[in-house]
């Protein structure tokens, strides 16, 4: 089972240098583990902005390409969260792509899980598929300009050409981004009730595939006040008396 220690350790990994990557090669937690952690926090007022970016393409075997990407930012200022979407649609030579003749079975247990999964499973040849999940955390001292670019995800919104039809539909606590590509495959991302779902199917060649959910967190520069830290003193002494 993948969990956000998991993750959060894979992320770091990867921007190590081989040698360092070696040493902090991450590994699983148990449950009993786990249940052992107490987590970093930040001091009060310090995350200034909050985002979330889906984006996930599909690029056939003659250059038809569809796609779509949804985003939310919060700040200080935000009343209402909202979703926006965006959907893209190119046209390649003009061709049709051979039919696909694989078949994919099994996969039923990819269901059941929890917290972050990811699959990639192809039937074709000379198939490329990503799914990708990254964490940016950086520092500021304002919250970044709002960019609500493209249309507000109230109800389901979709695209299709070629390459096949894009669907980004919100609903029961999710949202999901799913692509059928025309008898080549399918393509989903799901995030939400506690956990993100990055799956590709590949029955047809030569396609080319991307899925990526970003986290980005700005945090307030600026040094916290004496009365802030005087505020997580008295948590901290808090946590004590109860045995933490």
């Amino acid at each position: 089972m993948r969990t956000i220690p998991l993750l959060a350790t894979a992320c770091l990994v990867a921007s190590l240098p081989i040698q360092a990557s070696e040493i902090f090669r991450p590994i699983e937690l148990h449950d009993q583990e786990l249940a052992q952690l107490r987590g970093r926090y930040v001091m009060p007022g310090r995350i200034i902005s909050f985002g979330i970016v889906m984006s996930s393409t599909w690029k056939n075997a003659v250059g038809d390409n569809i796609g779509a990407k949804v985003s939310m930012q919060i700040q200080e200022s935000t009343i209402k969260p909202q979703f926006y979407v965006t959907t893209t649609k190119e046209t390649g030579n003009g061709g049709t792509p051979s039919a696909a003749t694989g078949s994919i079975v099994g996969g039923a247990g990819l269901n059941q899980t929890q917290g972050v999964t990811q699959s990639a499973r192809s039937a074709g040849d000379y198939n490329t598929a990503y799914n990708n999940v990254g964490i940016n955390v950086s520092e500021a001292d304002q919250a970044p300009a709002a960019s609500n670019q493209g249309t507000p995800l109230n109800g389901p919104v979709s695209a299709s050409n070629g390459a096949g039809t894009v669907t980004v539909s919100p609903g029961n606590g999710n949202i999901q981004l799913a692509i059928n590509a025309n008898g080549q495959g399918s393509s989903l991302q799901q995030l939400g009730a506690g956990g993100l779902v990055q799956a590709t199917n590949l029955l047809g060649s030569s396609n080319l595939v991307n899925n990526l959910t970003q986290l980005n967190v700005v945090l307030r520069n600026n040094a916290p006040s004496v009365g802030a830290l005087d505020c997580n003193l008295d948590q901290l002494k808090g946590l004590r008396s109860m045995g933490m």
